[in-house]
């Protein structure tokens, strides 16, 4: 897979995906848009990549919306606009969210405005502690626009969320830690270590249960007590299904058996049966 603005690197079960405008500081124009929904659909049926991690190059993780080549060059192009604006709306929002492989934003820099959904529509999150966030848009008579005030409204606290739209104030990957934009904050010498040793940790469960537990938790947020219930049961059954006796027949019975211990370690561990 060779992207013009994309890098790809897939070792130990992990898919790197890397934004590659680092001049631009990995703004997002039409074709990243149109590059990254087509590199998203390739992976989901790739098994060597069992866990997806997205960066940036350079100093920058993703400073929003590419200006110029998104709102100034289409602004007399109506459907191309909405075109645009819905695969990349779609592919941060819908597509990230419900994705069937654990996914990982790993802030290395510059964050700001549209890039706030990439963070957020990953299940996971880590910054390096010197990286930058910002909602800019303020500063030039402008929103949160898109999908971005839906995003800042599922992940930070409302307080936070309108002190940072109103003022166009930055913080830090500390700040971003401490406000649970993201999971944890590194020092940027030791974020990718970091990021990698959770994905690669993510990366030998089994993949059926990962897709069921991610799709559990996203489901659950939007349906009442009674709803998640019937979803998750019926989950179990899809993974009983899919995994024959990876659970019963196999956890479960080896935990029984003394050979392992679930709190404490994974059934990857277990040696196989004779």
């Amino acid at each position: 897979m060779s992207y013009e603005t994309l890098l790809l690197d897939v070792a130990d079960g992990i898919a790197t995906i890397t934004l590659n405008r680092p001049a631009k500081k990995n703004a997002m124009n039409p074709r990243m848009h149109e590059e990254m929904t087509d590199l998203l659909e390739r992976l989901r049926y790739d098994d060597a990549a069992r866990v997806l991690v997205f960066t940036g190059a350079g100093e920058s993780f993703c400073a929003g919306m590419d200006i110029k080549e998104f709102f100034v060059a289409l602004k007399d192009k109506p459907h191309a606009y909405d075109r645009v604006e819905r695969i990349a709306s779609e592919w941060r929002g819908r597509t990230l969210r419900y994705y069937p492989k654990p996914t990982i934003a790993m802030v290395n820099g510059w964050c700001f405005g549209g890039g706030f959904s990439n963070v957020e529509g990953c299940d996971l999150a880590f910054a390096a502690e010197e990286a930058t966030f910002g909602l800019s848009e303020i500063n030039f008579r402008m929103i949160p626009g898109g999908a971005v005030a839906k995003t800042v409204a599922n992940i930070m606290r409302p307080r936070d969320a309108m002190l940072y739209a109103l003022t166009g104030r930055t913080f830090d990957g500390r700040q971003a830690a401490a406000m649970g934009f993201v999971n944890a904050a590194f020092p940027l010498a030791s974020l990718r270590e970091e990021t990698m040793k959770v994905a690669r940790e993510i990366a030998a469960k089994d993949a059926w249960a990962l897709k069921g537990a991610k799709e559990s938790l996203r489901y659950a947020l939007e349906q009442s007590w009674d709803a998640s219930l019937s979803y998750v049961n019926a989950k179990g059954w899809e993974l009983e299904r899919f995994q024959s006796t990876a659970w019963i027949g196999g956890a479960a019975d080896d935990f029984v058996a003394g050979k392992y211990r679930p709190g404490l370690e994974g059934h990857e561990k277990v040696e196989p049966r004779g």
